[in-house]
């Protein structure tokens, strides 16, 4: 199963046959909102959309660690993310869609990781992304005739406020491409979860570092053509996404559990055996 976590503007998904809705309560609490559950282009689906139907919950108030937890519990393998987000380079301009493969986390207020009480559990984030979703993806833009890019790096800040000026041109200074509120902690939760993660990025504006007015009405417009432009993105991907993994993903906690089996807690490998019952004895 592959899980599609819906951003901004994506709440549902034409053509997506609904088997089930589950509301699962995991050891971090509830998901965002119902996870829906059914078949879209041939292949099986679970859709959650980030913010809740109505985009009710603030980017620092998201249940990450629930959503990612939730994906894995319902059997994913795969989880894409599709985001809006702001331009950091002007060659990529409103409409387009990014296909970031580096991520900079500069939240401050979320709960970044599963393992905590008692276990010790160090991951690789070196290359947060999937392979073979990144190929998928952008082979799907292409073949669709969308401008894309491919690679990058996505800065996620804490929100809710846009940056300052002053902001935006430092971070502009670090290299980045794109700027957005949502793929952290969601990629190194992912990784924890050795789920193959990717993002589909729609670039809404370009960010306060360039001169010019934006109105919201602009925004919002190029938000919801290009939601549209990802529902046909994401069909095309899943008709091109390979089934069986063969990328580093799936053996993400391979050596990475640092603390002596015999020294973690009981409670916390009954509370994490959906993760951990792989890589412990």
């Amino acid at each position: 199963m592959i899980g599609v976590i819906g951003g901004s503007g994506l709440y549902d998904i034409e053509g997506f046959e609904v088997e089930e809705e589950i509301f699962p309560e995991t050891p971090f609490g509830y998901p965002s909102d119902t996870i829906k559950v059914g078949v879209l282009s041939g292949k099986k689906v679970a859709f959650l959309p980030r913010h809740g139907v109505g985009h009710f919950i603030s980017p620092s108030e998201v249940n990450y660690r629930a959503n990612i937890y939730a994906l894995k519990m319902l059997g994913c393998s795969r989880v894409l993310s599709v985001s809006a987000v702001g331009s950091m380079r002007e060659e990529i301009k409103p409409g387009d869609f990014v296909v970031p493969d580096q991520f900079i986390d500069f939240t401050k207020l979320r709960k970044n990781s599963f393992f905590e009480g008692g276990i010790v559990v160090h991951v690789s984030m070196a290359d947060p992304v999937c392979p073979e979703m990144v190929e998928a993806l952008c082979r799907s833009c292409g073949d669709l005739g969308f401008s894309f890019h491919k690679g990058g790096t996505y800065i996620c800040i804490e929100g809710p406020q846009f940056s300052t000026r002053a902001e935006s041109n430092f971070y502009r200074s670090m290299g980045v491409s794109i700027i957005g509120m949502t793929n952290m902690p969601e990629a190194k939760l992912a990784r924890e979860a050795e789920l193959c993660y990717a993002t589909l990025a729609l670039s809404t504006d370009y960010d306060c570092w360039r001169e010019g007015f934006v109105t919201v009405d602009e925004v919002v417009k190029v938000m919801r053509e290009g939601m549209e432009r990802a529902k046909r993105v994401l069909v095309r991907f899943l008709e091109l996404v390979p089934g069986e993994r063969s990328c580093p993903c799936k053996d993400a906690l391979k050596n990475a559990v640092i603390t002596s089996p015999e020294a973690i807690p009981r409670e916390v490998r009954d509370r994490l055996s959906l993760l951990l019952e792989k890589v412990l004895p």
